[in-house]
């Protein structure tokens, strides 16, 4: 099985307080949990069931010294991570973590498209990683990765030769502009819509698919999260949420009311 190009095969959260984090998210999205010890530190795969949908880890000290807060990170497949980011770079894009192998597992590297919205790049060395896609609605797995744009247009430009993306339906927010989904081969995988002026910088934010939104909505406040946007509904009847983690970590859930 080929590696699963253009499609998000992980997603990470670099945090201040992992404990903390295991917790809350344990709580609010039911996580199980698994210390995986490294050279140097420990990471920690969070499972939904049996599956392992993404990882926890401190913020290195490289990004502490910049300054990186606490956030979320998706990992888009490829083919070859050295040549896709001598590509980045040529179009504009930053390199925060250049190409790295980690041992038995595979090679990735940590980058910005040309508006500074980071995402990180991943070849599976091995067996293929889980396809989260295969179950877009499973509670638990990340069932939707959404990029917050100064432009659109040009961004989908970029992620479209990149990763082959196609664009599908396009919503009309009204004063909010339009929001444009995108396919990895024939599956919505995400969307993209223009930066309000009081959003400080592009970002790509993640949706957790969780089975009840209020329930969900509920935890987060009770556990120490703040609950930035919603619930509100979207096409196709499910509901979002947008959340902050206690540490600070921007993340969303999406999920029916009931």
């Amino acid at each position: 099985m080929a590696n699963p190009q253009g499609r998000f095969v992980w997603h990470e959260l670099m945090t201040t307080d992992t404990k903390a984090a295991r917790a809350f998210y344990g709580k609010v999205v039911g996580w199980g949990a698994q210390d995986m010890p490294m050279p140097g530190m420990t990471y920690t795969l969070l499972t939904a069931g049996q599956a392992s949908v993404a990882g926890l880890m401190d913020i290195p000290e490289n990004a502490k010294k910049m300054n990186a807060p606490p956030s979320w990170t998706g990992y888009i497949g490829v083919e070859e991570v050295d040549g896709t980011v001598e590509r980045i770079k040529n179009l504009g894009g930053i390199v925060y973590v250049t190409p790295t192998d980690i041992p038995n597992i595979g090679r990735f590297a940590v980058v910005t498209d040309p508006q500074k919205a980071a995402f990180a790049l991943f070849r599976q060395q091995s067996a293929p990683p889980q396809d989260q896609q295969a179950q877009p609605n499973a509670p638990g797995h990340v069932g939707w990765n959404e990029l917050c744009a100064d432009d659109p247009q040009k961004a989908f430009a970029f992620y479209s030769g990149l990763f082959g993306w196609k664009k599908g339906e396009a919503h009309d927010m009204g004063p909010m502009g339009t929001y444009q989904i995108f396919l990895a081969g024939d599956q919505p995988i995400g969307g993209m819509f223009k930066k309000p002026p009081m959003v400080p910088s592009p970002f790509w934010l993640y949706y957790v698919n969780v089975k009840s939104i209020d329930a969900a909505t509920e935890s987060v406040k009770g556990n120490g999260g703040q609950i930035i946007n919603g619930p509100m509904e979207v096409p196709g009847g499910s509901w979002i949420v947008q959340c902050k983690d206690p540490q600070g970590a921007m993340f969303a859930l999406v999920g029916p009311r009931n």
